[in-house]
């Protein structure tokens, strides 16, 4: 029998025609994601270490602190990010970090600066962990470790949730549970919003992207150069753009400090940008002003 919990239909060939705010064409979701200082590594006290680098899935000696790792993960706070907050700033435009709360926590200066740039913090988890790999009662409590995490660096709550590698069986009950989130990003199965039904409560998915990603530098050798990356973003903004003449539609951007922050990357950034706001009707967006938008236009029932 098929899996009850699977929605493998959706919207399906009748999208949404809502409106973006001020009659805009297209939302783009710009994703930072900040995991320096969280990941699994000897220096953090872990049992493992993580594996994905510059180099790819290096191998490396088990027993072994890997300081090579350890250090192209610390570009990414040293120099990366501060990288891209300077293209985000010149142009103007608002991103959501998908940060790690201990990653804040080891360097608090950049959440300063995101938030003071007036960039959106989603919770990435208490840790760059996986959290499928965790208890119910072991997540519970990151949730809740992760919020008040976040109240100390930032100075306010996540309103938005998304999970390293997809989120566990409990994630989604514990997020509604817990309360206060506006939505989650733990799914790839589509484009733009939509809600499901969670302990009897509405709740929103705002999907995200594993294409269009800079993550792809590390995972193989199918993106080479800044123009490679941009040649992606700049093809998946013109089949969006075009098909949003017709239905609502949203591009995910997912960017990461320590890959897209590299000097020999980061004009793919900066040119996407410009590229995209060459055109009219685009609408830079956090993902909580798209997730607000959303259940402002889709108000529940009255019961």
């Amino acid at each position: 029998m098929p899996d009850a919990d699977r929605d493998l239909v959706g919207y399906g060939a009748n999208g949404p025609t809502i409106a973006w705010p001020n009659g805009a064409r297209l939302a783009i979701s710009l994703v930072i994601n900040y995991e320096e200082g969280s990941e699994r590594s000897f220096a953090m006290g872990d049992p493992d270490q993580e594996a994905l680098t510059e180099w790819g899935s290096y191998q490396f000696p088990t027993s072994v602190r890997n300081l090579a790792m350890e250090s192209m993960y610390e570009y990414g706070s040293r120099v990366g990010v501060w990288r891209i907050l300077d293209v985000l700033k010149r142009h103007s435009v608002p991103a959501t970090f998908f940060a790690c709360a201990v990653a804040f926590e080891q360097a608090p200066e950049v959440a300063k600066a995101a938030v003071a740039q007036g960039h959106e913090i989603c919770s990435h988890g208490y840790r760059w962990e996986e959290v499928f790999r965790l208890s119910e009662e072991e997540e519970r409590e990151h949730i809740r470790l992760a919020i008040q995490s976040f109240e100390r660096t930032c100075g306010q709550r996540p309103v938005g949730w998304y999970c390293r590698y997809g989120p566990g069986v409990h994630t989604r009950r514990l997020l509604v549970e817990e309360g206060g989130f506006l939505y989650d990003s733990d799914a790839y199965n589509d484009e733009v919003p939509y809600f499901v039904t969670v302990s009897g409560r509405r709740h929103l998915v705002v999907p995200y992207t594993p294409d269009v990603n800079d993550i792809q530098f590390w995972l193989s050798n199918a993106l080479a150069t800044a123009d490679d990356f941009f040649a992606i973003m700049r093809d998946s903004f013109d089949v969006l753009y075009e098909e949003a003449a017709h239905h609502t539609k949203m591009m995910s951007v997912g960017l990461h400090c320590r890959i897209i922050g590299r000097p020999s990357r980061i004009r793919a950034l900066d040119k996407f940008i410009r590229y995209a706001k060459g055109y009219p009707g685009v609408w830079f967006a956090t993902r909580a002003q798209i997730a607000r938008w959303w259940i402002d236009k889709h108000p529940e029932p009255a019961t």
